[in-house]
């Protein structure tokens, strides 16, 4: 076989090259105005509530992004800055910040504003989600990659990346103390 059709070859069995997607495409804000049953025990709202919110969100711009279905995989760091309080109106919004072959990091900001004021809205929240694109069958798929637009868009790439090595040690480790202590007789 000559270089060339070797070459040829090679082309037709590579995957596609998928076009990449502004992180703007994507980007959402889902509002939810803050009733008396999404409340806790101290009457604040639950923060099962605000979660569910932020997967919601997440979820769609995954979904928006990798043109079909996603899962998610993980959440990092949800923080929890000031109570939300019934009536306020919830603002999530959320942007895919990195991708890689089948997964996304979505970053999602949480802000609430009394539904009857005209004072601006607060944050009071924000998280890291890792999804995972899907095919029908429930088998990664591949992503477009997301092109960053802003100089913001480009420091949260480079935070995404930053933490998607630190989630790779952190498993890398857990699983090493693990077969380590299996070794040793210890069973979990």
């Amino acid at each position: 076989m000559t270089d060339q059709a070797e070459q040829a070859s090679a082309a037709r069995s590579a995957p596609p090259e998928i076009p990449g997607k502004p992180t703007s495409a994507s980007r959402t804000t889902l509002s939810h105005i803050m009733t008396h049953g999404d409340t806790n025990l101290l009457g604040t709202v639950h923060g099962g509530v605000i979660m569910k919110l932020v997967d919601d969100a997440a979820g769609a711009v995954a979904g928006r992004h990798s043109g079909g279905p996603a899962v998610t995989a993980s959440m990092d760091e949800m923080a929890f800055l000031e109570p939300v309080r019934v009536g306020d109106l919830v603002h999530v919004k959320a942007q895919v910040n990195w991708t890689g072959r089948s997964s996304m990091e979505v970053g999602v900001r949480v802000l609430a504003e009394r539904w009857n004021e005209s004072t601006p809205a607060t944050q009071v929240g924000s998280a890291y989600l890792v999804f995972a694109a899907v095919d029908a069958d429930g088998k990664p798929r591949t992503v477009p990659p997301v092109l960053p637009e802003t100089e913001k868009d480009k420091r949260r790439y480079q935070e995404a990346q930053i933490r998607r090595t630190h989630r790779l040690a952190r498993r890398r480790a857990i699983m090493e103390l693990r077969e380590r202590r299996v070794a040793e007789g210890y069973e979990d």
